[in-house]
């Protein structure tokens, strides 16, 4: 097992004022410890081999023209030549950014043409869909012929550049994936990152030896924060794994002291473990499987009640942790974990406490790519089920008179690119960032998402739900299901329109057959029904033949619904469930 050291000083980088003095001061502070790695070491580079890469490629990119203030397109798969060629960007004091892999050629235009790139990097397996883009100088393929170091400029001088580079420098763009309408461009500074990762560091007990995984596409702040700057800051080791679908395959050979994942990664995984114990043929270690997952649950519900444990459940969990959930957390992957989060969508309590009942204690979070994807974390020593936690460390958080959550501080975005008309419009002349978030805070200050605030549900009486809490519900009923829409608005009840899961729902029909596929699908339906208030429940729904891929015309490339463009395309579906 991979055991995490205890920090026994503050990590160097967590003093620097902008992410290029961060980079420095961490790898002349680490020079062996490996930075970037792939599963299995078929990769690895030590911090002072990736401060040379760094350097080497930065003084190819200057040649190419990029300089100070000009932003610069990276599409790529999570691969450690994303690391180094944002990195050598960002010293030159310019501002690299993402581009999510789904988008198709006009929409990749729209970003760079937006942003004023003139340089993309990809690779193969993209280039024929970024070829012949308009107003790109250069096209740099990295699993191409070759990289950009031999256009390095003789006279170019990269320490003078990386230490001209100054906090309230834009960082990067983070393109906001958008439900409606184009992607807007949020500019984050230097000073918004450094913020934000000495915030995350009061909160999160990060070892000295961190270890992430890379993921999640690099264009969500969520990743680029993770596996990207944090190990700028505080020298984690991250692992990149190009195929997210594989990611669960990781954890055993990684252990990471840090996992950040959206729901559905812990619903699926909450599901196999379940099923395991099903399926498992030895009576005596189902039964044990089974009571330890009792007593787990029991423990976890006292606490979160603020009930106290009595002593023998203390002693059956002392227990129940040795013969069954240490073993459980080892073959996950999760025995090394200093804290784990999930966020970006609401995740039904039912999930986070099956985590905590096994001894992984996951803790929601809230943020958004306007707060740098930092604003309130559940601190892992008082987790409140059911909400993202306190305003984390410098961050100030109230709610309008609406109930929208309004965040402030020096985590907040200086604005939209070339749109000041939105920009004034979401922040105002207070500096609060009005989120379009529906919020409550409870007694003790934790914060609650109720929903967004043009999402919800008015029913034709005049009823105020939420539909991520109905879908929430509805996904974690079953795993055959793969995501759900609820639909009300100005109706007199609520239906849904449902996909199946790409991967369980083929296995359960192959097993059960057809016929019993659909019987689980209202199964798990009538069972998020008994959850929901009456004006909740789903009436009626339809399950769709074919699946929504993140980026398409139903999902954004960060898994949210795109509820316009979905009632939109579905008109004849919904209206047949009203008929």
């Amino acid at each position: 097992m991979a055991v995490s050291t205890r920090r026994t000083e503050r990590p160097a980088g967590l003093d620097a004022s902008t992410l290029t003095e961060a980079f420095q001061l961490t790898a002349r502070a680490h020079p062996e410890r490996p930075a970037l790695r792939l599963k299995d070491d078929g990769f690895s580079m030590t911090w002072a081999e990736y401060a040379d890469k760094v350097r080497q490629v930065a003084a190819g990119l200057a040649g190419l023209g990029l300089e100070r203030g000009q932003a610069m397109g990276i599409m790529l798969t999570n691969r450690p030549e994303f690391h180094w060629y944002d990195a050598a960007a960002m010293h030159l004091g310019a501002t690299p950014f993402s581009v999510y892999n789904t988008y198709a050629p006009d929409q990749i235009q729209y970003q760079l043409g937006d942003a004023g790139a003139r340089i993309l990097v990809t690779e193969q397996a993209f280039a024929e869909r970024v070829e012949g883009l308009d107003e790109i100088d250069h096209l740099i393929v990295v699993d191409g012929d070759g990289g950009v170091e031999s256009a390095a400029a003789d006279e170019f001088d990269f320490e003078a550049a990386w230490r001209a580079v100054e906090p309230d420098d834009v960082l990067t763009l983070i393109y906001t994936s958008g439900t409606t309408g184009p992607p807007k461009g949020v500019q984050l500074s230097h000073s918004n990152l450094v913020a934000a990762v000495q915030g995350f560091d009061q909160v999160i007990a990060f070892p000295a030896d961190g270890r992430v995984i890379s993921w999640l596409p690099m264009a969500h702040i969520a990743e680029r924060a993770c596996s990207h700057y944090l190990p700028m800051l505080l020298g984690f080791t991250t692992t990149c794994c190009s195929d997210p679908r594989q990611v669960l395959a990781y954890l055993p050979e990684v252990k990471p002291t840090w996992f950040f994942a959206v729901p559905r990664i812990f619903e699926k995984l909450k599901s196999a473990i379940e099923a395991g114990i099903a399926a498992e043929q030895d009576e005596s270690r189902r039964k044990a499987s089974e009571w330890a997952l009792e007593v787990g649950l029991k423990k976890v519900r006292l606490e979160q009640a603020g009930e106290p444990v009595p002593e023998e459940l203390e002693r059956e969990y002392a227990q129940a942790d040795e013969l069954v959930f240490s073993k459980v957390r080892g073959m996950l992957g999760l025995d090394a974990i200093e804290s784990i989060n999930v966020g970006a969508a609401p995740t039904p309590r039912e999930v986070i406490e099956f985590f905590h009942a096994i001894g992984v204690p996951v803790a929601e979070l809230w943020g958004m790519s306007e707060t740098t994807g930092y604003g309130a974390c559940n601190p892992r020593d008082k987790i409140k089920i059911g909400t993202v936690g306190p305003p984390a460390p410098g961050a100030e958080i109230k709610l309008a008179d609406d109930g929208e959550v309004l965040i402030r501080g020096p985590i907040v975005t200086s604005g939209y690119r070339n749109q000041p008309e939105q920009t004034r419009e979401a922040i105002d002349s207070d500096g609060w960032l009005h989120t379009g978030d529906v919020g409550e805070l409870d007694e003790d200050g934790y914060l609650k998402i109720v929903d967004r605030k043009k999402e919800l549900i008015i029913n034709a009486a005049g009823k105020n739900m939420s539909p991520a809490n109905i879908e929430a519900k509805i996904k974690a009923a079953s795993p055959v299901i793969g995501q759900a829409i609820a639909i009300g608005d100005g109706r007199p009840y609520n239906v849904a329109l449902i996909t199946l899961d790409p991967d369980v729902a083929p296995a359960f029909a192959g097993q059960h057959g057809d016929e019993a596929l659909l019987t689980e699908v209202e199964r798990g339906v009538a069972e998020a029904n008994e959850q929901l208030a009456r004006v909740e429940q789903i009436k009626k729904f339809k399950v769709l033949p074919n699946e929504w891929q993140a980026g398409g015309e139903e999902l954004t490339p960060t898994m949210k619904l795109k509820r316009k463009p979905i009632h939109a395309k579905y008109a004849e579906e919904i209206e047949a469930l009203y008929a």
